[in-house]
């Protein structure tokens, strides 16, 4: 970052480390023993698909990557906004392995040279009460954060502050309000 840029309040956005994604397993230990919210075995990855043979490639790639192991097929689909989510299942003992997946998929999205598509990653958690819950990793911004859906496009904004204090010392979460976006009907929520 150069002085003019200092001068005039630019940034240099922060580099993803997609090894935080890792940080999941310690803090759904930690997000249990707080609130009771336990892991669905559900994630999925969310990102703007580019046009072009290149990237279809790619994305069945990725696909045969996911499914090369005996568990269940990934699935793949796009959301209202134009936004790809690749869900994919595990136990719900079977976090570390959820988050492996995860991480691979945006780790071959990004070594691919598309990592400016990316958006996101979540896993799905369900508390005591059936109230759901996901833990929200933002690609650009390499930071986290809860979203806890209502019925009828609501949030349970008390839920979400409670799971960040929960979990803040687990997880680098994302300090602007404003940035947690909500992702009604995200794969995995």
């Amino acid at each position: 970052m150069g002085f003019l840029d200092s001068l005039l309040g630019r940034s240099k956005p922060v580099k993803p480390d997609l090894d935080r994604l890792f940080g999941l397993s310690t803090a759904a230990v930690t997000l249990e023993a707080a609130t009771g919210f336990t892991p669905t075995g559900l994630g999925s990855v969310s990102f703007r698909a580019a046009e072009g043979g290149a990237f279809a490639r790619l994305q069945k790639d990725v696909q045969e990557l996911l499914d090369a192991d005996q568990g269940p097929r990934v699935e793949i689909s796009e959301d209202s906004y134009g936004y790809t989510w690749i869900l994919a299942r595990h136990e719900p003992s079977e976090l570390p392995d959820l988050v492996t997946d995860l991480h691979a998929v945006n780790s071959t999205l990004e070594t691919s040279g598309f990592g400016p598509h990316l958006l996101c990653s979540l896993a799905g958690f369900t508390g005591p009460d059936g109230r759901r819950l996901g833990l929200v990793y933002l690609y650009k911004r390499g930071t986290f954060y809860p979203f806890a859906p209502l019925p009828g496009d609501r949030r349970d904004n008390a839920l979400e502050l409670q799971v960040r204090g929960a979990v803040g010392a687990d997880l680098p979460f994302e300090d602007d309000l404003g940035r947690w976006f909500p992702v009604w009907g995200a794969p995995g929520l």
